[in-house]
């Protein structure tokens, strides 16, 4: 019974979504040879690897010294804190991973069975997972071409009497149009949950990403700008959404007696181990988030001129901070975008594509049946990511670079 509940019928695509949906990661290859345009380095240079050149083995090793490695612990409060005043927030709340952080801020905005949630299709499959973790509805809105975030002009036409928040998404760090994203859910009393998984340091009209929704969250994946390895956060400057999320995360411990709960709560406690390496990358978020600045200035300044690439979105007012350097492959390119990944990972350059819309997963196709979300599904079949670790060189980044111009080239 539990396996035919979870698991979806066989899922065939419609025939004509098929050059949508992205083929199986290519197999990554060692470069062992010497091509003309690219130097032989005899090394694959991975599409995202954590750039741990801080405190982090330091303050490990005191956690360790010290047996504070639990879900208590001095680290943990310095990392809320940190991180909080790093996004202009007042109250940080950690939790195990960024989809725990986003059902936690959901659940403690009131959202729960029979609601509806609106979302942008075109994002990481997280954002609509927790939505139906909840019992809610995931109600999706299209991208907009130019920004991959989600199309505020159509987020009114989703709005029914069920709709209890809006989850406008940072896509590759880029941040979505906030103000009328803010100004819908003004006039129709709805909570804005932003999921800032990958846009840490991001800013919106000089205001910082975490600082502007009733709360953000954030993912410290291990290819996130800010890592724990796994890890996320709740941001606020709501005391009540702060001392709740707090509560609810631990299990909804009463302060009245221990083993006392008034809520359903989670366990979704982060420990004093990831919180010790979350402290050392936030000592150095100008230097990480600056790096991958620096990356996506240099991959322009070398790709600005290639026929067929379209360059990442950088929209008048914000800031990008290019989690991943993401580009789309047109038909001018000379080839699809999965042939560009086959030819670049032969040369140990490891790429990824775009997310694949949540109308498109399996798991939720029947729902969205005859739907259509043109914009992302163009982004799903053009799109992919380029190496963007904050580590990078620029001999990486030329490198890379001239792979790619090298291949077009050869075509």
């Amino acid at each position: 019974m539990l396996k035919k509940t979870i698991q979806p019928e066989n899922y065939v695509p419609e025939e004509k979504l098929l050059n949508v949906i992205p083929a199986k990661d290519p197999e990554l290859k060692a470069t062992l040879k010497r091509i003309p345009v690219v130097e032989e380095t005899g090394k694959i240079i991975p599409v995202c690897e954590p750039t741990l050149r801080g405190n982090e083995l330091k303050y490990l090793k005191e956690c360790v010294e010290t047996n504070w490695i639990s879900s208590t612990g001095r680290k943990i409060i310095q990392f809320e804190e940190a991180f909080a005043r790093a996004v202009g927030a007042k109250y940080g709340v950690s939790c195990t991973n960024g989809t725990t952080a986003l059902q936690l801020a959901l659940y403690v905005a009131g959202v729960g069975p029979g609601d509806e949630v609106i979302i942008p299709t075109f994002t990481m499959i997280a954002t609509a997972n927790v939505v139906t973790h909840l019992g809610a509805k995931p109600v999706l809105v299209d991208s907009d071409p130019y920004t991959y975030t989600m199309d505020v002009g159509k987020i009114e036409e989703k709005i029914t009497k069920k709709t209890k928040a809006i989850v406008p998404v940072d896509i590759y760090g880029h941040p979505c149009e906030m103000d009328a994203v803010l100004d819908i859910a003004e006039r129709h009393g709805l909570a804005v949950i932003e999921d800032a998984a990958e846009a840490h340091g991001a800013e919106y009209r000089g205001r910082k990403i975490g600082s502007i929704s009733d709360a953000s969250t954030f993912s410290f994946y291990a290819n996130k700008i800010i890592t724990t390895g796994e890890g996320g956060m709740i941001t606020t400057d709501s005391k009540e959404f702060y001392d709740k999320a707090r509560n609810i995360r631990d299990h909804a411990f009463s302060e009245e007696r221990h083993f006392w709960h008034k809520y359903v709560g989670f366990n979704f406690r982060m420990t004093n181990l990831q919180a010790a390496i979350g402290l050392a990358q936030v000592e150095r978020f100008d230097e990480l988030v600056g790096a991958r600045v620096r990356n996506a200035q240099a991959y322009n300044s070398l790709l600005k001129d290639v026929p067929g690439l379209t360059l990442p979105p950088q929209a008048q007012g914000v800031k990008n901070v290019f989690w991943m350097y993401a580009i789309m492959v047109e038909d001018a390119f000379g080839m699809n975008r999965d042939e560009l990944r086959g030819r670049l990972a032969e040369r140990g350059i490891e790429t990824r594509t775009f997310f694949i819309p949540m109308h498109l997963q399996p798991i939720y196709h029947k729902q969205y049946m005859g739907q259509s979300y043109p914009v992302s599904e163009s982004l799903c079949s053009k799109g992919l990511y380029l190496p963007s670790s904050s580590s990078l060189s620029e001999y990486d980044i030329r490198q890379v670079s001239e792979a790619v111009i090298d291949i077009q080239a050869r075509r």
